[in-house]
């Protein structure tokens, strides 16, 4: 039986937790681009005392903010694509992008934590039709799990494919997994399996942890 007051909750904490990461990241891009404008200033203030502006340093400056600007911009891409994950409970969605976004909202966590985060994309498009934001919730945990499990050489390898009908997700190269593997999956993320008629799965030998998806994968 699917507790539905667990889901809420877990959503709740998810979206808490990634809109707060993704808030400091833009935090920190603005105050970049204030210390830049504050350079700025100082550049106005040695112009009108006569000192010579060096054109290097001034075009230095202005790649550097565009550089910020580029990066917000990708931030609040991720932000809105995340958000309209929630807008409905059966989209059809391609998993490679759908990873593509789990790591851009996860890497703050990873750079923390010191684990390199790598995406070994599919050839082709894998279309699958389930609940998006309930699928990076589920997501999320695993890869959580994966960033404690990820060993001594803290890299930790994403793919997605196809299976039979449906897909499945793979977080690999995790060489801690054997102390780790004993405190995952909890209540939460077996919940929100329940809900998407996924199954996850330790496999302690290949050194990864997979959550397969039923039927729905399709050709692009």
């Amino acid at each position: 039986m699917v507790r539905m007051d667990l889901i809420g909750k877990c959503g709740i904490q998810f979206f808490g937790k990634m809109s707060a990461s993704i808030s400091h990241d833009l935090k920190n891009v603005l105050a970049v681009i204030n210390e830049n404008a504050g350079l700025l200033e100082d550049f106005c203030l040695m112009a009108e005392k006569g000192r010579a502006l060096e054109p290097t340093r001034l075009k230095r400056l202005a790649e550097d903010v565009k550089h910020q600007i580029c990066r917000g911009d990708r931030i609040i891409t991720s932000l809105n694509t995340f958000a309209h994950s929630a807008d409905r409970e059966s989209v059809t969605i391609d998993l490679r992008e759908l990873l593509g976004l789990l790591v851009e909202l996860s890497l703050r966590y990873a750079s923390m934590r010191g684990v390199h985060l790598e995406i070994d994309p599919p050839a082709d498009a894998i279309m699958v039709t389930t609940f998006p934001f309930i699928l990076l919730n589920l997501l999320w945990f695993c890869l959580d799990f994966a960033m404690t499990a990820a060993g001594p050489d803290k890299t930790i390898a994403l793919a997605a494919e196809k299976s039979g009908d449906g897909a499945r997700l793979r977080f690999r190269k995790l060489a801690g997994m054997d102390a780790a593997a004993a405190s995952f999956p909890t209540d939460s993320p077996n919940a929100l399996a329940r809900v998407l008629n996924a199954h996850i799965r330790l496999d302690p030998d290949s050194r990864e942890v997979a959550v397969s998806l039923p039927g729905g994968a399709q050709d692009a």
